[in-house]
């Protein structure tokens, strides 16, 4: 297992689109904190980065290269190794790559610009939301066999949690303003990684206080230990589950 996921690793770092993905991150990392006048607008323009970009990159190429090592696992699956193994090991090979590509691109300008504190919850999130989105990807190429229809399915998982969720709790917001549904917004942003992800960096720049009532009670839950062990254990729930249910697909298909 150790040497499939090694030659996985090593397939996927040499690619142009990973180095290229790395390269611009980085320039563009640097670029923000550099001519940015303070770090608040420097650290609010990597946030959409973090939110956005990062899980766009991830889920695409992810699905996109499953699709594409089609012919590699049926070679792997006419060999004396398990299903399991295979699947895990191919995931560990995108996880390890995307984490990399995010630290070195990402996360050196942010250890360096950024307050410690924010800085390592930053490149958390940051590390957390790759995985959310590779682990997504093999759930979304596994339930089809058709490549389109499978990037299809990861774009749309894109824009859901990265656009349409949070247009989903405004409309609840407005439609229900009279009644106290604060704490029910609370539940509902557990149901989305990367509205999750975004709550945690802004409890960390302390903008909860901009946000009245609501952001009161996000504080109250999501600012102490427990709500932050909560949240970390919500955002591993993401990592998990699409993945598990994936492999439980491909251990019984019948390839």
């Amino acid at each position: 297992m150790k040497q499939l996921v090694k030659f996985i690793l090593h397939d996927i770092l040499k690619n142009k689109i990973v180095i290229s993905y790395t390269i611009l991150l980085a320039l563009f990392s640097w670029s923000v904190f550099s001519l940015e006048d303070t770090s608040s607008k420097g650290i609010l323009t990597m946030l959409n980065i973090i939110l956005l970009t990062v899980p766009l990159v991830s889920i695409l190429f992810s699905t996109i290269y499953i699709y594409n090592c089609t012919e590699f696992v049926e070679l792997l699956l006419s060999q004396p190794i398990q299903r399991k193994k295979i699947w895990i090991s191919l995931f560990t090979g995108l996880l390890i790559s995307f984490i990399v590509a995010f630290i070195l691109g990402a996360g050196i300008p942010i250890l360096l610009f950024v307050p410690i504190e924010l800085a390592f919850m930053m490149n958390s999130i940051g590390i957390i939301i790759s995985s959310v989105f590779v682990s997504l990807a093999f759930f979304s190429s596994i339930v089809t066999r058709d490549k389109a229809r499978g990037i299809g399915i990861s774009v749309l998982l894109w824009l859901y949690f990265a656009l349409l969720f949070d247009g989903i709790v405004l409309f609840l917001l407005f439609q229900f303003a009279e009644y106290p549904i604060e704490k029910l917004m609370v539940g509902l942003t557990a149901s989305s990684p990367i509205d999750l992800a975004r709550i945690l960096i802004l409890l960390q720049l302390d903008v909860s206080a901009m946000m009245g009532y609501t952001g009161a009670i996000f504080k109250d839950i999501f600012g102490t230990t427990k709500g932050l062990i909560c949240s970390f254990t919500f955002l591993l729930l993401w990592i998990l589950i699409p993945f598990l249910f994936s492999l439980r697909i491909f251990k019984r298909r019948d390839l």
